[in-house]
């Protein structure tokens, strides 16, 4: 079993996804699509909860300081509805609350992460999952949160390699695109999935669901993917 998931992303018309771009071009519209998704936890990367999420206290090198915890484990601190997520592979984030955006913090990683990280996450009541080793098993992460912390909708809201990890992974259920009426262009920015290992060229095919166009020329596209 795992959460139905959904990825939810604003993008210029050539699919770039800064966010000091996309600011110039909307602004609460990402937010309010958002609540509209439904109740649903939301999961992002490391780069993204640094930049956006004011729980962060700093990035340092603990999850690779001391023994590895070398197995699947979780620790489940506290229960919710809903939950904010991060996908902090080799544990460098440190927290000075463990809640962000009113719901309480769950931390993906490696079961490469040291034991000493892990331990200092639950005395914080920060829950956490680990995963995988050299690289987060999503497809793990995901059933344990819905078997062990009741996440039944997931909304994956950056950045791009999550969702593209999320995709490769076969986990993706749902697309949510907000197109915001400008161009980007600079050569090297991250698209709204990006990173996707596989060797051959064959893309991944959604069915329109939806489309919706906003007073401010943004336009809300929803799509399923093609199991």
């Amino acid at each position: 079993m795992k959460p139905y998931i959904i990825t939810h992303m604003m993008t210029s018309v050539d699919g770039r996804i800064d966010c000091p771009m996309l600011g110039q071009l909307s602004t609460d519209e990402y937010y309010i699509a958002l609540e509209r998704l439904g109740k649903c936890s939301k999961l992002s990367g490391r780069v993204t909860t640094v930049l956006e999420c004011p729980a962060v206290k700093e990035e340092t090198a603990a999850g690779t300081t001391g023994t590895p915890v070398g197995h699947e484990a979780f620790s489940v601190c506290r229960k919710a509805d809903e939950y904010t997520i991060t996908v902090d592979t080799h544990g460098k984030i440190c927290w000075k609350s463990n809640e962000a955006d009113g719901h309480p913090v769950i931390s993906i990683v490696t079961e490469d992460v040291s034991k000493e990280y892990l331990d200092s996450l639950t005395a914080q009541g920060i829950s956490w999952i680990a995963s995988g080793k050299g690289h987060i098993d999503l497809r793990r992460a995901v059933e344990i949160l819905n078997e062990e912390f009741g996440v039944e909708r997931l909304a994956v809201v950056g950045g791009g390699h999550i969702c593209g990890g999320f995709a490769e992974a076969g986990l993706v259920d749902e697309v949510s695109v907000m197109v915001a009426p400008g161009i980007d262009g600079r050569e090297g920015q991250t698209a709204m999935f990006d990173g996707i290992r596989k060797e051959n060229c064959n893309p991944y095919k959604l069915k329109l669901e939806s489309v919706e166009k906003w007073d401010t020329d943004i336009v809300w596209l929803r799509y399923k993917v093609k199991k």
